[in-house]
């Protein structure tokens, strides 16, 4: 910056505000969303509340751990996160491996990568994958929720492409010591692959914690929604205090605000805590994963 002109120096303090700005918008909401969690029913009742907690307050935190449907709706989404992570992660990396190799070791690769590139460009909609899954006997269960995505396209693509731009000689000097190809992946491949691995498992986590529209068509019970279904539905409620007190003393300590704010912020508080671990992989994920070398 010392020696760079007037007009870069512009550019780059513009630069800077403008992303502080950007940063501000995003942060500034969930600040507020805290800070009336944390406020008493009365001050966030009556909009008292602004980016600091008005008559310090965790009555909405007790209630809400003490809610079944909470509760229920946090595991349900625990296992999918565990269950669909895994077998994402494990179907990309056995799909990306094959569709990597060059068409004289794989014959078929073209058409094998066109298909699911189709698959990207191209859907049967909502009936007919709705059909799917209930002709199938998926309908309320965790498998609803997982099975109907396992495959992710676009994290295949990521890794085919990364494993693409890998040196040749490192997997053929595997072979010529008596490696296949199961152990070239899990002990070569994989390991060579933690930044592409981190990006996508961001996605995936984020995604799984996220989807709310699939828990609301495949499961028919309110008590097997996952968290962010429940948590979509509480916000459009009109007034989902009328469903979750049942005596007068629950509604003087914690009003409808708190209790919503409180919820939201525990449903997104996990993603919160695993996204500063796996933010410093995500740029060079992407760029490794969608560039050939």
């Amino acid at each position: 910056m010392h020696h760079a002109s007037f007009s870069r120096k512009i550019f780059v303090i513009g630069n800077y505000v403008f992303l502080v700005l950007v940063s501000l918008l995003c942060l500034l909401p969930l600040v507020q969303v805290l800070a009336i969690s944390f406020s008493s029913s009365p001050a966030a009742s009556a909009g008292l509340v602004k980016l600091i907690p008005v008559d310090f307050s965790l009555d909405s935190y007790t209630y809400i751990l003490q809610k079944q449907e909470f509760i229920n709706s946090f595991s349900i989404t625990l296992q999918r996160v565990v269950l669909g992570y895994s077998l994402n992660i494990v179907l990309a990396l056995l799909c990306a491996y094959p569709l990597s190799k060059e068409v004289k070791e794989f014959r078929l690769r073209t058409y094998y990568a066109w298909f699911f590139v189709f698959t990207i460009l191209f859907g049967g909609g909502l009936i007919p994958t709705y059909v799917v899954v209930s002709e199938t006997g998926l309908l309320d269960t965790i498998w609803a929720l997982i099975i109907p995505g396992a495959v992710g396209v676009f994290n295949v693509i990521l890794l085919l492409n990364f494993f693409r731009g890998l040196p040749k000689e490192i997997e053929e000097s595997a072979f010529m010591d008596g490696a296949g190809h199961w152990t070239v992946l899990t002990r070569m491949y994989v390991p060579m692959s933690m930044p592409v691995l981190a990006t996508i498992s961001l996605f995936t986590l984020v995604g799984h914690w996220n989807a709310w529209f699939d828990g609301l068509i495949y499961m028919n019970f309110p008590e097997k929604y996952p968290l962010s279904t429940y948590l979509q539905l509480m916000v459009i409620n009109s007034n989902p205090m009328k469903m979750d007190i049942n005596n007068l003393n629950g509604a003087l300590e914690i009003s409808e605000r708190t209790t919503r704010a409180a919820q939201i912020f525990l449903g997104a508080l996990p993603i919160l805590i695993v996204y500063p671990f796996l933010q410093k992989y995500f740029v060079k994920g992407i760029v490794l994963g969608s560039v050939k070398g």
